[in-house]
């Protein structure tokens, strides 16, 4: 079986993670300007919600932000949700490092210290945390 591949108990085709904002301009600066995500597409209005999806990194995983016309509660992030991206260069951490620090976003410190020797961890507009990592991966 293909690292890919879903288990046949489980036969998903794609998968989104969506969460709720109220900063979507923002989160686009963020994750497209800063981090350099590819936006797969974008909505206006629709029924009350607008928001931008992003793939990670093609169209087969996909992270989604919507915010309503209206403005609804976000939850606030727990220091320990994390966004954890992979990168195995170092000069490519410090290349987004620069870029999100030119955007006002800077490094802090983990909640969790395993990942202080893993990585850099910056806060999104909304509080939630991404941590870059130099690593190829999770190693299966």
């Amino acid at each position: 079986m293909d690292v890919h591949d879903w288990s046949p108990k489980l036969p998903v085709a794609q998968v989104r993670i969506a969460r709720a904002t109220n900063s979507l301009r923002d989160i686009v600066a963020f994750y497209a300007d800063g981090l350099g995500l590819s936006i797969i597409t974008e909505f206006e209005n629709h029924e009350g919600y607008s928001g931008i999806i992003f793939g990670l990194p093609g169209v087969d995983y996909h992270l989604e932000f919507t915010q309503h016309d209206s403005g609804i509660p976000v939850p606030p992030s727990s220091e320990d949700n994390l966004l954890v991206l992979y990168i195995p260069e170092k000069e490519a951490i410090g290349r987004l490092v620069v870029k999100l620090g030119a955007l006002g976003y800077f490094p802090t410190a983990p909640a969790n210290p395993y990942w202080e020797d893993k990585g850099v961890t910056i806060q999104d507009p909304d509080g939630f945390r991404v941590v870059l990592v130099e690593s190829y991966g999770f190693d299966r």
